[in-house]
């Protein structure tokens, strides 16, 4: 806990990180342009705070993203156990295209949580990922396994054995 002017405030687990995007003009006859999640990487301060294109071709560019905080919080544990245990651990990116410009996209946020990025999914919102780097998730399991705690399982009566008010 950090304490600022009576307020306790608790400290999370958190890294900032930077997102890189593409877009992709006319990738075929049926769109204009298509965007892609390249990378998440760990965010420096020679990033900056603005997005800055890295590289533009004419056909392809690349757009990096700086200063998402990715906060780590106990009411998650589960969907981080549920991506850790996937075998293939990844970051989510939530992403939007620009409905007045449709040549423009941008990570809104990211997140290591299964469950938050089904959720998203769920909102129709576009969900792309990346392979989480091997130091991150041995970050990821430290904290899940502190504070990840499966549901004990239950056992259900048969449908059988219950009585006719409480059947299905």
């Amino acid at each position: 806990m950090q304490a600022t002017s009576n307020v306790t405030v608790p400290v999370r687990p958190a890294v900032r990180v930077a997102v890189v995007m593409e877009r992709e003009a006319n990738p075929n006859r049926w769109q204009a342009w298509r965007f892609r999640l390249v990378d998440v990487v760990p965010h420096e301060d020679g990033f900056g705070l603005d997005a800055r294109v890295l590289r533009d071709d004419g056909k392809r560019r690349r757009t990096l993203y700086p200063n998402f905080l990715l906060e780590l919080f106990r009411d998650e544990a589960e969907g981080y156990y549920l991506n850790l245990s996937s075998g293939a651990p990844v970051w989510f990116v939530m992403w939007r295209v620009d409905d007045d410009e449709p040549d423009r996209a941008w990570p809104e946020t990211v997140s290591v949580s299964y469950t938050e990025a089904g959720r998203w999914l769920d909102a129709q919102e576009r969900v792309d990922n990346v392979p989480l780097p091997g130091e991150l998730v041995r970050w990821l399991q430290a904290y899940t396994d502190e504070h990840y705690r499966p549901e004990p399982k239950q056992r259900h009566r048969p449908q059988s054995f219950l009585p006719p008010d409480r059947a299905r």
